[in-house]
């Protein structure tokens, strides 16, 4: 199977994340959100892409896209 590419948006709430939702495109992903980020019981959002295989369950680091309102420097602590 060929390398795929996930769009994920997810909340961050005060004292941990939310679930992460899979979107259909970049755009999507930021668009989304950024209307999470300001829902109440949440302090912000992110939008990331990943690319690998899931055949194989390999895939690369993630990479930001956007973040929005009060979310770490340092993603790995969420």
């Amino acid at each position: 199977m060929s390398e795929v590419t996930y769009y994920v948006r997810f909340a961050v709430r005060p004292f941990a994340p939310g679930e992460a939702t899979e979107c259909f495109s970049a755009n999507a992903a930021v668009m989304r959100a950024e209307a999470l980020s300001r829902k109440p019981g949440h302090v912000g959002a992110i939008a990331f892409r990943r690319t690998g295989d899931p055949a194989i369950g390999e895939f690369g680091d993630a990479k930001l896209l956007r973040k929005f309102g009060e979310v770490p420097d340092d993603l790995s602590a969420l």
